[in-house]
C-alpha cells in the first residue's frame, strides 16, 4: 500500500491555509467526490512481477478484465476502441509500460467517464493504481469500487507464486 503522510488529521497541508473542519451531522457524507470531477474511485494493489512483465499481461492476455473484449489496446492519444460488450471510448493519454488514460462509457451510461490505470516500481514488484472518475453518484461509486477490487485482486492472483 502507499505511505502515509505524517500529520495529524484535520491539519491543513504545509503551505495551505487552515481551514475550520465542520461536524459529519451539518453536511453530506462525499467520501469519493472531487471537485472538479465529481464521484470518483481509486484502488491500488502491489504486484510480485516487475512493471515489463505487467504492462505486458494488462496490454495482453488481460486487457479483457480490466477493459473488455478487444482484438488490442490503442497506444495513441486520440484513438477511439469499442469493446465486444460495448464500452466505447478514446485514449487521452498512453506511456508505455506506465499509463493509460481514456475515456470509458459503457452502452448502457448515459455519460463517459475518465479511467487512468498507471504502474508505477515498487523495489522488484509493481504498483497498479486504477482511478476511475466521473461517475454519476454514490451508487455509481460503490459499484466501480467493487469492481475495480475485483479486478486488482485477480491481476495479483496472475503473478501470486
Amino acid at each position: 500500500m502507499g505511505s502515509r503522510c505524517a500529520r495529524r488529521v484535520g491539519a491543513p497541508i504545509s503551505g495551505a491555509p487552515a481551514r475550520k473542519l465542520g461536524y459529519m451531522s451539518e453536511s453530506k457524507n462525499t467520501t469519493g467526490t472531487t471537485k472538479d470531477a465529481g464521484w470518483d474511485v481509486g484502488v491500488r494493489k502491489t504486484v510480485a512481477a516487475a512493471v515489463p512483465e505487467v504492462w505486458s499481461y494488462l496490454t495482453g492476455p488481460g486487457l479483457p478484465m480490466w477493459l473488455g473484449e478487444i482484438a488490442e489496446l490503442p497506444s495513441k492519444k486520440g484513438m477511439r476502441f469499442r469493446t465486444d460488450d460495448g464500452v466505447r471510448g478514446v485514449i487521452r493519454g498512453y506511456e508505455e509500460k506506465k499509463l493509460v488514460k481514456l475515456t470509458w462509457h459503457p452502452e448502457d451510461w448515459p455519460h463517459e467517464t475518465i479511467l487512468t490505470l498507471t504502474l508505477t516500481k515498487a523495489g522488484e514488484a509493481t504498483t497498479v493504481h486504477v482511478h476511475h472518475g466521473d461517475l454519476a453518484d454514490r451508487d455509481e461509486r460503490r459499484m466501480m469500487l467493487g469492481h475495480w477490487h475485483r479486478v486488482t485482486d485477480s491481476i495479483v492472483a496472475q503473478f501470486a507464486n
